[in-house]
Formats: C-alpha cells, structure tokens, sequence
C-alpha cells in the first residue's frame, strides 16, 4: 500500500509540473513540460546521489580509518547491512556539527549511508546503530532514489511556477487563464507540490523506522536517538541544508530546525508520533519500552565535551576534524 501511495503521489507532482506547463503554453506546453519533467527524473536516476554527497562535501571510509569511533561505525554498519542481506554501501562521514544522517543511491548497488561528525560525537554506540539502520532501511525499502527524485520535481515545480509569472496571461489563446489564473498557479503549484512531498516522506519514514528498527533490533536506542537528534538540531546550525532545503528531506531528522526554518510544509513526521510507534515495536518484539522524554519545552541537552587531545584528523584536509565520541 506505501508503494502505490509513493507511485500515486509521484503522478501527482508530475501532474502538477505538466499543469504549469499547460498554463504557460496550452497543449504544447504540457508537452514540453513532460518531457522536461522525463529528463529531470532520468537525470535525477544517475546523478542525484552524487551531488548530494558532494554538496554535503561527505567523505568516504572503511574499517582503516585512524578513529576508533569511525570504524566502530563503519564495523556496526556493514554487520547490519550483511545481516539484513544487503549488498555493501558506501559508508562515509559528513563534516558538520549538528547530528544528522542521511542515504542516497539509485538502488541497493550503488548505495551510501551518512553519519555526521556530531551524531559520531554525540550519540552512543548503539543509538548510532539504531540511526543507520534507519539509513539501511531507506536503502532496502529503495526510498533513496524516490526521495530525491521527489525533491527534483519540487524544486523544479517552483522555479517554473515563479518562471510563469512572466509568461502567462496577455491575448494568447494557447495560456488558459490568463494573468490571474496564472498568478494563482504560481502561488498554489509550489504548495501543492509541497504537501505531496511533505506525504511522500512521511510515509517513507514510518516505514524506515520500522525496518530500521528490526534490522538493529533495537527499536528504544532509534526511538532516544530520534528524541536526541531533535533536540540538538534545534540549535545546531547546518548551512549547507539552509542553503539546499529540498535536500532537507532525505536526514533522519529536519536539519533545517536549527535555524528557525520554515516548517509549514515539513517533510518530517512528528518525533513523538515516530517515537510512540517504535515504543509500540518494542513491545511486540518483547522489549521493555523506554519511557518517551517529553520534547515540547524540554530543556535542550548540551554538547558533550570534545577534548583536542583526542581528535583525529579526517582523510579531507580542508575539513573539520573528528572528535573521539564518548564511547571510543
């Protein structure tokens, strides 16, 4: 049933980036915008992953990596992914202060899965495993290359809505509605767009907890994780996803938090409602539940210590460097 919503929602936004064009030029315009919309998807298919990881300036690592955090993070994550009879991702770290993850990749062969310098510093051993487990399931469930396709139309949604701003109304007969149909477009397209986006990864993500969650076997270190991700992203600015926010849709948790972003339209569901549903899992799974911390008006935990003596520097040297997390 996901998968025919996520295939129903995903004909929607293309309906929608196809209305745009119908608006700006009639039927040839349509035309024009499906084939558009045909190219981005292909482009999307090939390429999307690699400019996400570059964007985020992500770097590669494998078990020689000099920090004991790090290995025991690529150690855990590619037991998971064997367990969970995966073929191997790339595994690799994003520097950045706020605690985030992420996954990218076309297909289960050609897969990564992120950890941010501040999840490693952060979280415990096993609440990171609880993380990329989650990561793991985006790429098993294959929601990767949906997400980012889905991100793709959106954007391009908006930009062709502001695009026919200039380009609707006036006597041609071929631009139905005229400038008031258009300038209704132009505002209700993007969010239109929005809310499928918005439905397409809320979807997605429930079911990620999930699988995450049987895959780690440990449904109460994702459900602390999630609350404790929540909590710092409040705080912790991450510029490149302020600078990107189509891109905000593929971490674990909304990194735009940290800066006051706009979250009318957020791809994200409720943490509580995510944790709720994983305290449920544990029960099932005859684990004794944690108890859920309140979020609303809780106080926000500060960052652990990062000692210098303890640093590693990364194989970027333009980089920050990785602190040894409290469980190194």
């Amino acid at each position: 049933m996901n998968h025919l919503k996520t295939f129903a929602l995903l004909a929607a936004l293309t309906a929608i980036f196809m209305g745009i064009g119908y608006m700006i030029g009639g039927a040839t315009g349509m035309l024009i915008a499906l084939v558009i919309a045909g190219g981005m998807n292909l482009f999307s298919y090939w390429n999307a992953d690699k400019i996400v990881l570059r964007m985020y300036r992500a770097q590669p690592v494998d078990e020689s990596h000099p920090n004991a955090v790090v290995r025991t993070y690529v150690a855990d994550t590619l037991q998971m992914a064997r367990d969970a009879g995966m073929p191997r991702p790339m595994i690799a770290i994003i520097p950045n202060d706020q605690p985030n993850a992420f996954a990218t990749g076309r297909n289960p062969e050609n897969a990564a899965v992120c950890a941010t310098t501040g999840l490693l510093d952060m979280l415990t051993r096993e609440e990171i495993r609880g993380v990329m487990a989650h990561e793991l399931a985006h790429v098993k469930n294959r929601d990767t290359l949906t997400m980012t396709v889905t991100a793709t139309i959106a954007g391009a949604i908006a930009a062709l809505a502001n695009f026919a701003l200039f380009f609707g109304g006036g006597d041609d007969r071929e631009r139905p509605g005229g400038i008031i149909g258009t300038l209704a477009l132009m505002i209700l397209a993007p969010m239109a767009a929005g809310l499928v986006q918005m439905a397409i990864s809320r979807a997605r993500e429930y079911e990620a907890d999930r699988v995450g969650a049987e895959i780690a076997q440990d449904p109460n270190a994702l459900a602390s994780a999630l609350q404790k991700i929540e909590a710092y992203a409040k705080r912790i600015h991450n510029p490149t996803a302020e600078r990107n926010p189509a891109s905000g849709q593929l971490f674990i948790i909304n990194p735009l938090a940290g800066k006051g972003a706009d979250n009318l339209f957020s791809t994200h569901p409720a943490t509580g409602n995510r944790v709720r549903a994983l305290t449920e899992l544990a029960m099932k799974m005859g684990r004794t539940p944690m108890r859920p911390a309140p979020l609303m008006g809780a106080a926000v935990p500060a960052a652990p210590p990062r000692p210098a003596s303890t640093a590693v520097p990364t194989s970027d040297a333009t980089g920050p460097n990785i602190k040894r997390g409290p469980w190194g």
